[in-house]
């Protein structure tokens, strides 16, 4: 029977689904390869690729094999990628003097990259946890995760990663000035030109798991994080961050984590209309990986919705161990 006008208006939204090609030509938003960062894992050794165990797929690799993955990246149309190293225990201390040592892991693994990608964009995080002994971001003294003489060494590591030839630096840190102090004396010191992409919200979630694996610092950690990153329970807490961290000198804003916190990634890009990223951070990218592999998601469709998600919520990109896989598939 034919349905009456009634039943059925002029307006048929289901028009717009009805083909690939047309789904394409009006899609909101589109995902690419330019929009991803990798995070990569770096460590000692020579040839070595080492599996991280709560990370399916994901490797700790020795700066050849970062170079190559370095190379990797830039065939993809991937524009960066973002260095962590797994630091030793011997390495690990109470300065944390290894962490602005020319010679550590992630200034030697930048030096290499840059000469032979050249084009490829490096980032570096900062923050003293894969150097301490404590695990934590910051000094310990009493107990306290110190402000004051944690920005210093801030500042010290920032600086040995603009000599090493970082282009983009990643205070993760979530401590008080670090961005204006950093910015300053990048300034000072004659590297007007390197970017900060500010861990500007970064929140105490229990998401970060594996990744403290991936760098050693899951064993050395001694209590938590939650008197310098974020409670999950505050959004408009995340705002006042931004705007001093923008105040002070980033270029760039991140939220981390990603998908537990699209609000957030919303309101920033609302509210400050500045380059904003997200991190899908290890602990998102392990449960996707373990329904992966028990069968009860399809891999692909996953990722790249998951990815789309940061885009709709008003990223201008995301940090991503499936930056690579995404990329094939999109190329």
């Amino acid at each position: 029977m034919r349905p009456t006008q009634a039943a059925f208006p002029a307006t048929r939204l289901r028009r717009t689904r009805q083909s690939p090609a047309i789904r394409d030509m009006v899609a909101e938003n589109t995902l690419t390869s330019a929009d991803l960062i990798w995070p990569v894992f770096v460590r000692d050794g020579e040839g070595v690729e080492e599996p991280v165990p709560s990370m399916p797929g994901v490797m700790r690799r020795s700066i050849d094999r970062v170079v190559e993955a370095a190379r990797e990246a830039a065939d993809l149309g991937i524009p960066a990628i973002c260095l962590f190293p797994f630091t030793s225990a011997e390495n690990r201390t109470a300065d944390c003097a290894e962490a602005w040592s020319p010679d550590n892991l992630s200034n030697r693994a930048t030096r290499a990259i840059k000469a032979a990608v050249p084009d490829i964009a490096v980032m570096a995080d900062v923050a003293l946890d894969p150097y301490s002994d404590t695990g934590h971001d910051g000094f310990v003294v009493n107990g306290e995760i110190v402000n004051d003489a944690t920005v210093e060494a801030l500042v010290k590591q920032a600086l040995s990663q603009a000599e090493a030839g970082v282009d983009i630096i990643g205070p993760s840190d979530m401590m008080d000035g670090r961005i204006g102090a950093i910015r300053a004396a990048l300034e000072a010191n004659g590297h007007p030109n390197v970017m900060l992409m500010s861990y500007a919200a970064k929140y105490a979630s229990a998401f970060y798991g594996p990744f403290r694996d991936a760098v050693g610092a899951g064993a050395a950690l001694k209590g938590d994080k939650k008197t310098y990153q974020m409670n999950p329970a505050n959004s408009d807490e995340a705002l006042r961050l931004v705007e001093r961290d923008l105040r002070e000198g980033a270029d760039i804003v991140m939220v981390k984590p990603g998908l537990p916190y699209l609000d957030i990634c919303r309101r920033v890009k609302d509210n400050f209309g500045a380059p904003t990223f997200a991190y899908q951070v290890s602990g998102e990218y392990a449960m996707i990986m373990a329904a992966v592999q028990n069968g009860w998601i399809d891999e692909e469709r996953a990722m790249l919705e998951s990815l789309m998600c940061f885009k709709r919520a008003g990223c201008d990109g995301v940090l991503s161990y499936f930056a690579p896989k995404v990329a094939r598939l999109l190329s």
